[in-house]
């Protein structure tokens, strides 16, 4: 009689097996709206600390501190620091906030530095004391870094003497603002030495609610703005990350992606802290030493933002690419082409994708360690549909206005299986406006649109494009703006991107829309690095041409070629377009030693492009197509 019941439950093993795979249900479960979205045990876990008074990051550090003092919680350059060892230090820079400079609760202190352990006491010492950090990129200067100190209104300027060259160009502007300049270096914050432990008083007002950093968007676009965290979400995020991640305090996690971003602080440090693991911090990204750090810290994850990983790719062996113990990448952007290579070449088994924005809403997870998910954000499966499809659609889009396109009744198209459209994420009108720019209600107020799918309606524009197939892979697009039209067709540059870099003798290609005399829309340019090795002479401009065909439909097939030593990024590896585009392909726009070349009409290749061809477009004896 036992033979039935065996049948059964390996008929039910198998009918679970094939509902799994088809509507993705484990997958669901286990992410949720995102993974990082708050549980029941979330909520509950928050209550207690909201009734105990303590919702600072600080208190979750003290607690690992009194739990285990001497595990590792930081590696930085060969140098490693305790628990304990970081919390006495923390105190002393808390209570130097306190009694030197008179740091009141609530109040914000811009901090302005890059990668390095005093940075990271600064910012546990201003959460400690109820102070608001306010996230400066150590990278900017001039009227950009003016703009974001001043934007905030400190007092202060907490500045790592590293980027004192930097600051002293704004100083008379901050000044006048009545903002004070305070460097800090590795021997300033060892000589405090009051360590007393931080008065209650300091954190008895905090609510979930409270501002306790501004963390700035990238500035590919204008100014960068600031983004109020409140305390709910700084606590929420890392709880809900190290959970996704599966971290214990035995995980020691890479990073040289910079603090004062949300990708390395909420993603990396806080996560860290909650679980009691190991931050293993580099100052920056650096090809040589990227492999050697990784292998000797013993780290188990590592972090990749923006082409980091196209970077290592197409950097040199390295002894220790292979001498490490990771066992996961983890972060966003990594792109299709760049994906198998990274695993195979560097034998790291999974590659954990993420899509998320400082100021956004939406969120995917791709846990992959196979073929079916790889070079996608996430996947959307039935569970997920059934509960969230109606809080958050992609919807068809004018890509030369940038206008959601309407049908009749005047509401938004969704999007079908494979078809591109922008993400959009409802919101309540009730609710408090997101993202919550800083003192800038006017931004904050064009990333919402009303009357979508019905009058009355609110939702959130997460300004990217993205497409979702048949069997509910998401993929990433393009960033709205980034897409640009020719021939009627609408042209993704991160594909195309990603189509050039598996040519061998393209190292990194940036490609967007631009304008040209007599044509309509915009064709399509491709800035270049080559591979090592690979000069102008020996660039194959007949076999580039014939690789961009083969793989990409001829609208899309980019134009105009431009090769230069280095492509320009932010400090967090994103790609940036904006001078490139208004440069074009006019020569005399084009400075230092950046050769173009263009593919004319019939052309098989690539050919060199200069003043007499511009002058040509404009007086149509040079035609593209």
């Amino acid at each position: 009689m036992a033979l039935p019941l065996v049948t059964d439950v390996a008929g039910t093993a198998a009918l679970a097996a094939y509902l799994n795979a088809k509507y993705h249900i484990a997958h669901d479960l286990r992410t949720g709206k995102g993974s990082i979205y708050p549980t029941q045990a979330d909520f509950k876990w928050m209550g207690q600390r909201l009734s105990q008074h303590k919702l600072l990051n600080w208190h979750i550090f003290e607690e690992q501190a009194q739990k285990q003092p001497n595990h590792p919680f930081l590696i930085f350059e060969g140098q490693q620091w305790t628990y304990d060892q970081f919390l006495v230090g923390t105190r002393r820079v808390a209570n130097w906030l306190i009694q030197e400079l008179g740091v009141e609760v609530g109040e914000i202190v811009a901090l302005d530095g890059g990668n390095s352990p005093e940075h990271v006491m600064i910012w546990l010492a201003l959460d400690a004391v109820g102070g608001v950090t306010s996230f400066i990129n150590n990278n900017i200067s001039g009227d950009g870094l003016a703009h974001c100190v001043k934007l905030c209104e400190p007092r202060y300027l907490l500045a790592d003497s590293d980027v004192r060259d930097n600051v002293e160009l704004v100083r008379a502007t901050l000044e006048e603002a009545g903002i004070e300049i305070k460097y800090y270096n590795p021997s300033f914050i060892s000589s405090l030495s009051d360590g007393t432990n931080i008065p209650a008083s300091r954190y008895e007002s905090i609510s979930l609610a409270t501002p306790r950093e501004l963390i700035y968007t990238s500035g590919t676009t204008g100014h960068p703005k600031g983004v109020v965290i409140e305390a709910a979400k700084e606590l929420f995020t890392p709880r809900g990350v190290a959970r996704y991640l599966r971290l214990t305090p035995s995980d020691r996690i890479y990073t040289c992606m910079p603090l004062y971003h949300a990708a390395g602080h909420s993603l990396c440090l806080t996560p860290a802290i909650h679980v009691g693991a190991t931050l293993v911090l580099s100052r920056k990204f650096s090809h040589s030493k990227f492999w050697p750090e990784v292998a000797q810290s013993q780290a188990t994850i590592i972090q990749y933002v923006g082409e980091l990983g196209r970077y290592l790719v197409n950097g040199p062996r390295n002894e220790y690419e292979r001498k490490h113990c990771v066992r996961m990448a983890w972060g966003n952007g990594m792109r299709p082409d760049v994906w198998e290579p990274f695993r195979k070449r560097f034998n790291i088994p999974i590659i954990n994708e993420l899509y998320a924005a400082t100021d956004g809403m939406a969120s995917l997870f791709n846990w992959n360690e196979g073929d079916f998910t790889k070079g996608a954000l996430g996947m959307r499966g039935a569970i997920w549909n059934w509960k969230y499809g109606g809080e958050e659609v992609r919807v068809k889009m004018d890509i030369d206005t940038e206008d959601i396109m309407r049908d009749a009744n005047g509401f938004a198209i969704r999007c079908g299986a494979d078809e591109p459209g922008q993400v959009l994420i409802k919101l309540d009108p009730k609710a408090p406006a997101h993202p919550g720019y800083y003192n800038n209600n006017a931004a904050t107020e064009k990333r919402r649109i009303r009357d979508v799918f019905r009058k009355g309606d609110l939702w959130f524009k997460s300004g990217d494009m993205m497409r979702q197939d048949a069997d509910g892979r998401v993929y990433f697009v393009d960033r709205l703006g980034d897409t640009f039209r020719w021939k009627s067709e609408n042209v993704s540059t991160h594909e195309v991107a990603d189509a050039l870099g598996k040519h061998p003798q393209i190292a990194e290609a940036n490609v967007y829309g631009i304008s040209v005399p007599g044509y309509d829309g915009r064709a399509g340019m491709a800035t270049v690095v080559l591979a090592d090795g690979v000069t102008l002479s020996s660039l194959d401009l007949k076999g580039l041409a014939e690789h961009a065909k083969a793989r990409l439909p001829g609208y899309a097939v980019p134009l105009f070629l431009r090769v230069t030593q280095a492509l320009e990024y932010t400090g967090n590896l994103k790609m940036q377009k904006g001078t490139l585009k208004r440069e074009g392909a006019d020569p005399d726009l084009i400075s230092g030693e950046d050769k173009l070349y263009c593919l004319p009409l019939g052309s098989d290749r690539y050919v060199p492009f200069g003043k007499e061809n511009w002058e040509g477009i404009k007086t149509k004896r040079l035609r593209l197509t």
